[in-house]
């Protein structure tokens, strides 16, 4: 028998449940730090949301300085300034507060004030030396896992690509999954975000890396996602769909988070390099087809997977039960209302798919897909998605 270690990574401290931001101070205060650089985006400025938890730190005696600056692809620039502003105020923490974008730059941030260089220099598994300072990562959407993740996607826009670090010192020392956050969240970013964690949850049940500790928590999520996110998308105010979503993406973020990930994310990425794709468009794009081209290498898991996502696959074998699960996902892709094709993406061009395949080959996110392929495949993979 061939042994093979296994390494489990997780966020130190997670609080869930509805209000739970108002438990933050609780954890804060002992730690006894003095300002923190809060890494949002104009939206969660705009409307307010991050109020609830500036007022927070003000009652607590807690300086801070917000940096709302973050697109939804963070750059190299934006890590820069963001770590700029940090070293300028005196900070000595950060808290992230959004989605995944907020979050993937607080964590460059942090990364590059303990370990200095280019973000550049972190691009693959564990490059850095020195713990990340200490961050804290507020969640306002139902679907990345970044708040509790070792990942770090940050975009070089002079070259078009996706740079993937993954990184256990970046993983935040708390994680903050508070529903009452997410009813701010418009239908088509439930909708996307929500695909975004399906994806996760899939890509690490299937993975090679996958252990029986990732499965359960996989599966579950996909099972949670397929009862939730459509009524999620519908009825946004509905507080327990919002809440089930919040165990559903923090449960897929626990299984890719040690599974890792495979071809969906590695194409994705891309997408999102190339043409500004928001992740989760570029990831429910993406997902039958890649799903498609992995059935062979894992029946058994994605007939697993059909059954998750409500299927019933009675006195089906397992060849054709996992057929049901790429049927399953474009039904829900299409009851969301999410754009389903590549010839959708503004400014597309079928001339980019050579580049777009030999990137996806060098991400990091291909080590641990089911099955192994070759350029002309993985262009065929993004043709399929056309």
């Amino acid at each position: 028998m061939n042994k093979k270690i296994y390494e489990y990574f997780m966020t130190p401290i997670s609080i869930l449940g509805v209000g739970c931001l108002e438990q933050i101070i609780t954890y804060i205060k002992p730690m006894a730090f003095r300002k923190a650089l809060i890494v949002s985006d104009k939206v969660l400025v705009e409307i307010k949301l991050i109020d609830k938890l500036t007022k927070l730190l003000t009652n607590a005696g807690i300086f801070f300085i917000i940096y709302d600056d973050v697109s939804p692809n963070p750059t190299i620039p934006q890590v820069d300034y963001g770590l700029k502003l940090f070293k300028d105020n005196g900070c000595d923490f950060l808290i992230s507060f959004g989605g995944g974008s907020p979050h993937d730059c607080a964590k460059a941030i942090a990364l590059l004030a303990t370990n200095g260089g280019e973000i550049k220099n972190y691009v693959g598994l564990n490059k850095s030396k020195k713990r990340s300072a200490p961050l804290i990562a507020v969640n306002t959407t139902a679907g990345t896992g970044s708040e509790l993740t070792r990942f770090c996607v940050i975009t070089d826009e002079e070259n078009h690509v996706k740079m993937t670090i993954t990184d256990w010192h970046v993983t935040p020392i708390i994680a903050v999954n508070d529903a009452e956050l997410m009813l701010a969240m418009p239908p088509s970013l439930t909708a996307a975000t929500g695909i975004d964690a399906l994806t996760h949850a899939i890509e690490a049940y299937v993975s090679t890396n996958a252990t029986p500790v990732t499965d359960c928590k996989a599966l579950k999520a996909i099972e949670l996602i397929t009862a939730y996110l459509r009524t999620a998308v519908k009825n946004g105010n509905d507080l327990k769909a919002r809440e089930m979503m919040v165990y559903a993406e923090y449960l897929a973020g626990i299984a890719f988070n040690n599974a890792s990930l495979g071809y969906v994310h590695a194409l994705a990425h891309q997408l999102g390099g190339f043409y500004n794709l928001p992740h989760g468009l570029a990831n429910a794009i993406m997902l039958p087809a890649v799903v498609n081209y992995n059935l062979h290498a894992a029946p058994k898991k994605f007939a697993e997977i059909a059954q998750a996502l409500g299927q019933d696959i009675t006195n089906f074998s397992e060849e054709s039960a996992a057929l049901l699960a790429v049927d399953a996902i474009k039904d829900l892709i299409k009851d969301l209302n999410i754009p389903k094709n590549l010839s959708e993406v503004r400014g597309f061009n079928e001339k980019d798919l050579p580049i777009l395949a030999a990137n996806a080959l060098m991400d990091v996110c291909c080590l641990t897909n089911p099955r192994q392929g070759t350029q002309q495949e993985i262009e065929g993979i993004f043709k399929a998605a056309i």
